[in-house]
């Protein structure tokens, strides 16, 4: 007798069907399952990335200070690359391992006159297209947090530094 883990199959013209069969015991309506499991699945590749994409699953140390500090150091930069690729795509996750060669491939020129900083970037990658739309929501998004943040003035941001209990 031959056993497979494939559920059955349904051929309908040049499409094929699959069909899995799950067992649970939640009060959550049918419809509510996939979204969940889908939900379970992309918090696990954030692990995977984390180990495979960003080094951590190959750090080892005896020295639990150094050992920390590269865990935070590595989940910080991990958590704005998240954001910057959220921002770029907001529609859809941007995994690592195809969107830093993608967003990392530019030229950039700082111009500063009048008090404002404008970024001049040059896309080298093939894909230019697609990564100059990317950057564009970049850039909405960063004007959105910009006009969302608290701005203080020059001379309050001296006078909270030295006092040490700013609150932004």
């Amino acid at each position: 007798m031959t056993r497979t883990l494939a559920g059955p199959s349904v051929h309908e013209g040049d499409k094929l069907w699959e069909y899995a069969v799950l067992v649970t015991d939640v009060a959550y309506p049918l419809e509510s399952i996939g979204q969940i499991y889908r939900d379970r699945a992309d918090a696990g590749n954030a692990f995977d990335e984390l180990k495979n994409q960003w080094g951590l699953g190959g750090f080892t140390t005896q020295d639990i200070n150094r050992c920390q500090t590269v865990a935070r150091a590595c989940a910080l930069v991990y958590k704005w690359w998240s954001w910057y690729c959220r921002a770029a795509h907001p529609t859809g996750r941007l995994e690592a391992i195809t969107s830093r060669p993608l967003l990392l491939a530019a030229v950039g020129k700082a111009a500063s006159h009048a008090n404002q900083t404008t970024l001049y970037l040059t896309p080298l990658h093939g894909r230019s297209q697609v990564l100059k739309r990317l950057i564009t929501n970049i850039g909405m998004a960063l004007q959105h947090v910009k006009a969302a943040a608290e701005q203080l003035k020059n001379l309050a941001r001296w006078g909270c530094r030295r006092q040490g209990n700013c609150r932004i």
